[in-house]
């Protein structure tokens, strides 16, 4: 018989590995390292993360909208449980919200190489390395 008192929470210590991200999104780019970040960054500032629900802003296009898939990562917030939605929007951020609390974070601007670029690929997952290591305050702003 199982044990019914063990409760499993997944996300209260929930960390992703880069090759997690790729095998979840199917590929490393900047804004799904942006997007996990951020949700990693959000979770840890709501003590009922479980709760917590997350509106990204940002273009319903690749690869801006890529920050949808590491938001849900990061934060827990997932689209089954309609916890994350998505706003289009030419502009960029998510507020997250859990009962009475709101953050709003924006991430920093990136420039991608150029789409016909031979290299695109190897220069979007160096980008998204180096953003997957950097410190928080290099990457958000919270508005």
């Amino acid at each position: 018989m199982k044990n019914k008192s063990h409760r499993i929470t997944p996300f209260e210590k929930t960390e992703y590995s880069v090759p997690d991200l790729i095998k979840f999104h199917g590929h490393l780019g900047p804004y799904i390292v942006l997007g996990y970040r951020m949700g990693r960054f959000a979770r840890k500032q709501f003590d009922n993360y479980p709760d917590m629900d997350a509106v990204v802003h940002c273009p319903d296009n690749p690869p801006t909208s890529c920050l949808v898939d590491g938001i849900q990562l990061g934060s827990g917030c997932s689209y089954g449980r309609r916890k994350i939605s998505l706003v289009h929007s030419s502009d960029i951020f998510c507020n997250f919200i859990s009962e009475d609390k709101t953050l709003v974070l924006r991430p920093v601007t990136i420039t991608l190489p150029a789409a016909d670029s031979p290299t695109y690929w190897e220069e979007t997952e160096e980008i998204a390395l180096a953003l997957y290591d950097a410190p928080d305050e290099s990457l958000f702003h919270i508005v």
